[in-house]
């Protein structure tokens, strides 16, 4: 794997910066989905990655603590522009969504209330799930290389629906390819060891010491939301169970309602799910503590993948470590597979969100049109329809 060179698309590191703002504002519908139009952007339309080592990346993020979608991002960035483009690409799409939850949070203080975006989400949610199956026949195409690779990623898909934990699976399936390739291969499955240690030592350095908070100041919010990022694996959605047993049952900072009002702000706004804690943040101590809860929870994201990044060219040239890291790849789009499954179950219950969903499935196969476009209009129709009764 490389990443040198430029690319078709317009690579430069301006192109970079834009391109994750646009996604940051108007990327809806969770990682499942900020992938999926990642792919789209990355690999079809830029070809600044191959479909391969969009993969690769994929599979490294799985390895690592924090938000998936944001850590593929950086390791976008930084697999085109190196440090500059580490940084610059994470923020930029992080940044959006933050202010936009930011301004939520403002609004909640000050009026007492939530924003009424149920029709918004009604409409966009069918439109998300056609994006996501789009992206996940493209790079199923790619993943599933055998036999062997397409059952693994079925029973990783028949596993994460009847509960299983999402790390669990993935770990299950990169020991499958590693007994099968066989380890004693040398140092060839160094690599692996090397990646698996990234997180692991990560995330007892960040547990160390770890003792409660006993004070509210901008620092303890910055630690406690730094500590929640440097160790939370799995879905999103795990950030709930977190953010309850740290900020409302040990610390009391704020309200069951509040944690829920904040968490239903982070899943209609755009970009990445933490940006719950900006909302929390804000909550907390107001504008300083915003930017504190936000720091500190994708901080971590950033040290992971600076650390985790430079591995991945060579876990592709390894054979033993090539074959885990396919493995990987496949449980993680069974991953995606899964919460497609969870959000169409509870979406397309009725005709609406279904032709919703049918509709933008055709036009993305059939025309290519930008996914923005078409959530663009899934929010359109769903403001004016409104949710279903």
């Amino acid at each position: 794997m490389t990443s040198s060179g430029p690319r078709p698309g317009g690579d430069s590191l301006v192109d970079t910066a834009l391109l994750f703002l646009r996604l940051g504002t108007t990327a809806f519908g969770g990682p499942a989905a900020h992938i999926a139009v990642m792919e789209d952007e990355v690999v079809r339309r830029r070809a600044w990655l191959t479909r391969a080592e969009f993969l690769d990346y994929l599979g490294a993020t799985n390895f690592i603590p924090g938000p998936n979608s944001t850590e593929l991002a950086i390791h976008i960035g930084m697999a085109r522009h190196g440090w500059p483009g580490l940084l610059l690409a994470g923020s930029c799409f992080i940044l959006p969504s933050a202010v936009i939850v930011g301004l939520c949070a403002w609004a909640y203080v000050r009026y007492g209330t939530l924003p009424q975006v149920a029709g918004l989400f009604h409409g966009i949610t069918p439109v998300v799930i056609a994006i996501v199956v789009l992206a996940l026949w493209s790079l199923g195409r790619s993943a599933v290389k055998s036999a062997r690779l397409g059952v693994l990623g079925l029973v990783a898909l028949g596993a994460l629906i009847a509960g299983a934990h999402e790390l669990l699976v993935l770990f299950a399936a990169g020991l499958v390819a590693l007994v099968s390739a066989g380890v004693g291969r040398g140092r060839r499955g160094l690599p692996v060891v090397a990646l698996s240690a990234v997180w692991a030592s990560a995330s007892v350095a960040a547990t160390a010491g770890a003792g409660p908070v006993v004070s509210l100041s901008l620092w303890s919010v910055f630690m406690v939301f730094a500590r929640i990022g440097s160790v939370l694996f799995g879905s999103g959605y795990v950030l709930i169970a977190f953010l309850r047993a740290d900020v409302v049952e040990r610390l009391g900072w704020i309200s069951e309602r509040q944690l829920l009002d904040a968490v239903a702000v982070g899943q209609v706004t755009p970009g990445p799910l933490f940006t719950t804690a900006t909302f929390v943040g804000y909550l907390v101590a107001g504008v300083p503590g915003a930017v504190a809860a936000t720091v500190g929870i994708f901080l971590p994201a950033f040290v992971f993948v600076a650390l985790s990044g430079p591995l991945v060219p060579r876990l592709r040239r390894s054979p033993v470590a090539g074959q885990v890291l396919d493995a990987v790849n496949v449980a993680a789009l069974a991953m995606m597979a899964a919460v497609t499954l969870q959000l169409g179950a509870a979406t397309l219950r009725a005709p609406a969100p279904v032709a919703l969903a049918g509709i933008s499935l055709a036009l993305l196969a059939r025309y290519s049109i930008n996914p923005t476009w078409l959530v663009a209009l899934g929010a359109a129709v769903g403001w004016l329809v409104g949710p279903s009764p």
